[in-house]
């Protein structure tokens, strides 16, 4: 393939990308009004906050990521291609964490019918592909330099870095529940990701946040050595939030 025909390719799946997490945002907002006129929980396995905090954080990181990895030294085809399967992962999340929420059965551990068993295992397979398409950008980022204006090298590794944290996290909620659930212990299973929530909600996005700061940084008139110290000291921030949520985690594990 020709460079321009690659560059082709990876502007359509951008755009894909970008109309795909705009949508995943509109049904997150949508299911928070849904949840402000028909009440309920917030907490527990079946509550409108479940598509609502998920509808948001994944159409916010597919956008970010389809967003930061321009910046990664790549072939335009490949990345393409794995956005566009980020993309379709992430409208499987939402799409069956919204199912179930409407059915008013639980998403995740939910073995108690064949039904409900293929919804939460298509959610851990899809949680498993998300984890390796995001480690393949990550080593992308280590491995060769990122590009991009003073400090994003330094906020794109640091983001992915805190990401697969975000990731493991939440791969280690999943074993754990559905050991639980599979031996008979579903409550258990609920409350055993409890401890996690919070490493796992602060890693995903610093992917998010450090590089927006190192783009916006670039909008200013501070010297090259300011805005580098400013990415530096806001990653090693982030980084010591992440060290707080972790050590809470394992306390409370």
């Amino acid at each position: 393939m020709r460079r321009g025909e690659g560059w082709r390719v990876a502007r359509r799946s951008e755009r894909l990308c970008y109309v795909t997490g705009a949508v995943l945002i509109v049904s997150g907002l949508v299911h928070l009004g849904v949840f402000a006129v028909d009440g309920g929980p917030w907490e527990g396995p079946v509550s409108w906050r479940k598509p609502f905090t998920f509808g948001l954080s994944f159409g916010l990181t597919l956008i970010a990521i389809t967003c930061v990895t321009s910046y990664l030294r790549m072939a335009a085809r490949t990345r393409a291609v794995l956005l566009t399967l980020f993309a379709a992962d992430c409208v499987l999340e939402v799409g069956g964490i919204t199912l179930q929420a409407w059915r008013g059965v639980p998403s995740h551990f939910n073995m108690k019918s064949p039904f409900n068993t293929s919804v939460s295992m298509s959610l851990a397979v899809g949680g498993a592909l998300l984890v390796v398409i995001l480690s393949a950008f990550a080593v992308v980022s280590f491995t060769r330099r990122p590009e991009g204006p003073t400090g994003m090298p330094l906020a794109l590794r640091t983001g992915f870095a805190i990401l697969l944290i975000g990731l493991l996290s939440g791969a280690a909620m999943i074993a754990r529940g559905v050991v639980l659930t599979r031996t008979g212990h579903q409550a258990a299973g609920y409350r055993s990701t409890a401890s996690v929530k919070p490493l796992h909600g602060v890693s995903l996005h610093a992917i998010l946040v450090l590089p927006a700061l190192a783009w916006l940084l670039s909008l200013t008139s501070w010297s090259p050595t300011a805005r580098y110290r400013a990415v530096v000291t806001a990653a090693g921030c982030y980084a010591a939030a992440v060290a707080g949520a972790l050590v809470w985690a394992v306390l409370k594990y």
